[in-house]
């Protein structure tokens, strides 16, 4: 059973989304969704390490779950990044919304592959 560790993993990663979020928000503020940005290219970068150990040398399927399907589903967010996107758009900061995904989604593919040629190695 690992329905466990994903709920364990889960109630880790959502705190620290939170915490990174608002981190990077205060410092940068919220005029464009930076701290979703962040962390979900965080996010990708330690999901491509995971894929890549878990190629090189399989993991327990629990421990993957934790980290994979618990902590990094929880610490990254698509439906945030949709309705910030979207209420960029609305709101006339069209030029905003169309930066911000082709950064997460640009940049996130980069560093997703990077993080898995990393997981690689290690």
């Amino acid at each position: 059973m690992t329905w466990w560790a994903v709920a364990l993993g889960a109630a880790c990663g959502a705190p620290c989304r939170y915490l990174l979020d608002a981190a990077v928000s205060s410092r940068f503020g919220r005029r464009l969704p930076w701290g979703t940005l962040s962390v979900n290219l965080l996010g990708s970068a330690a999901a491509g390490v995971l894929a890549g150990v878990v190629v090189r040398r399989p993991l327990d399927d629990t421990l993957v779950a934790l980290l994979g399907a618990g902590f990094l589903a929880a610490f990254t967010t698509a439906s945030t990044f949709a309705f910030e996107v979207i209420a960029l758009a609305e709101s006339g900061h069209r030029r905003g919304a169309a930066l911000i995904v082709l950064l997460s989604v640009g940049i996130g593919i980069v560093l997703a592959y990077a993080g898995f040629r990393l997981g690689l190695v290690l």
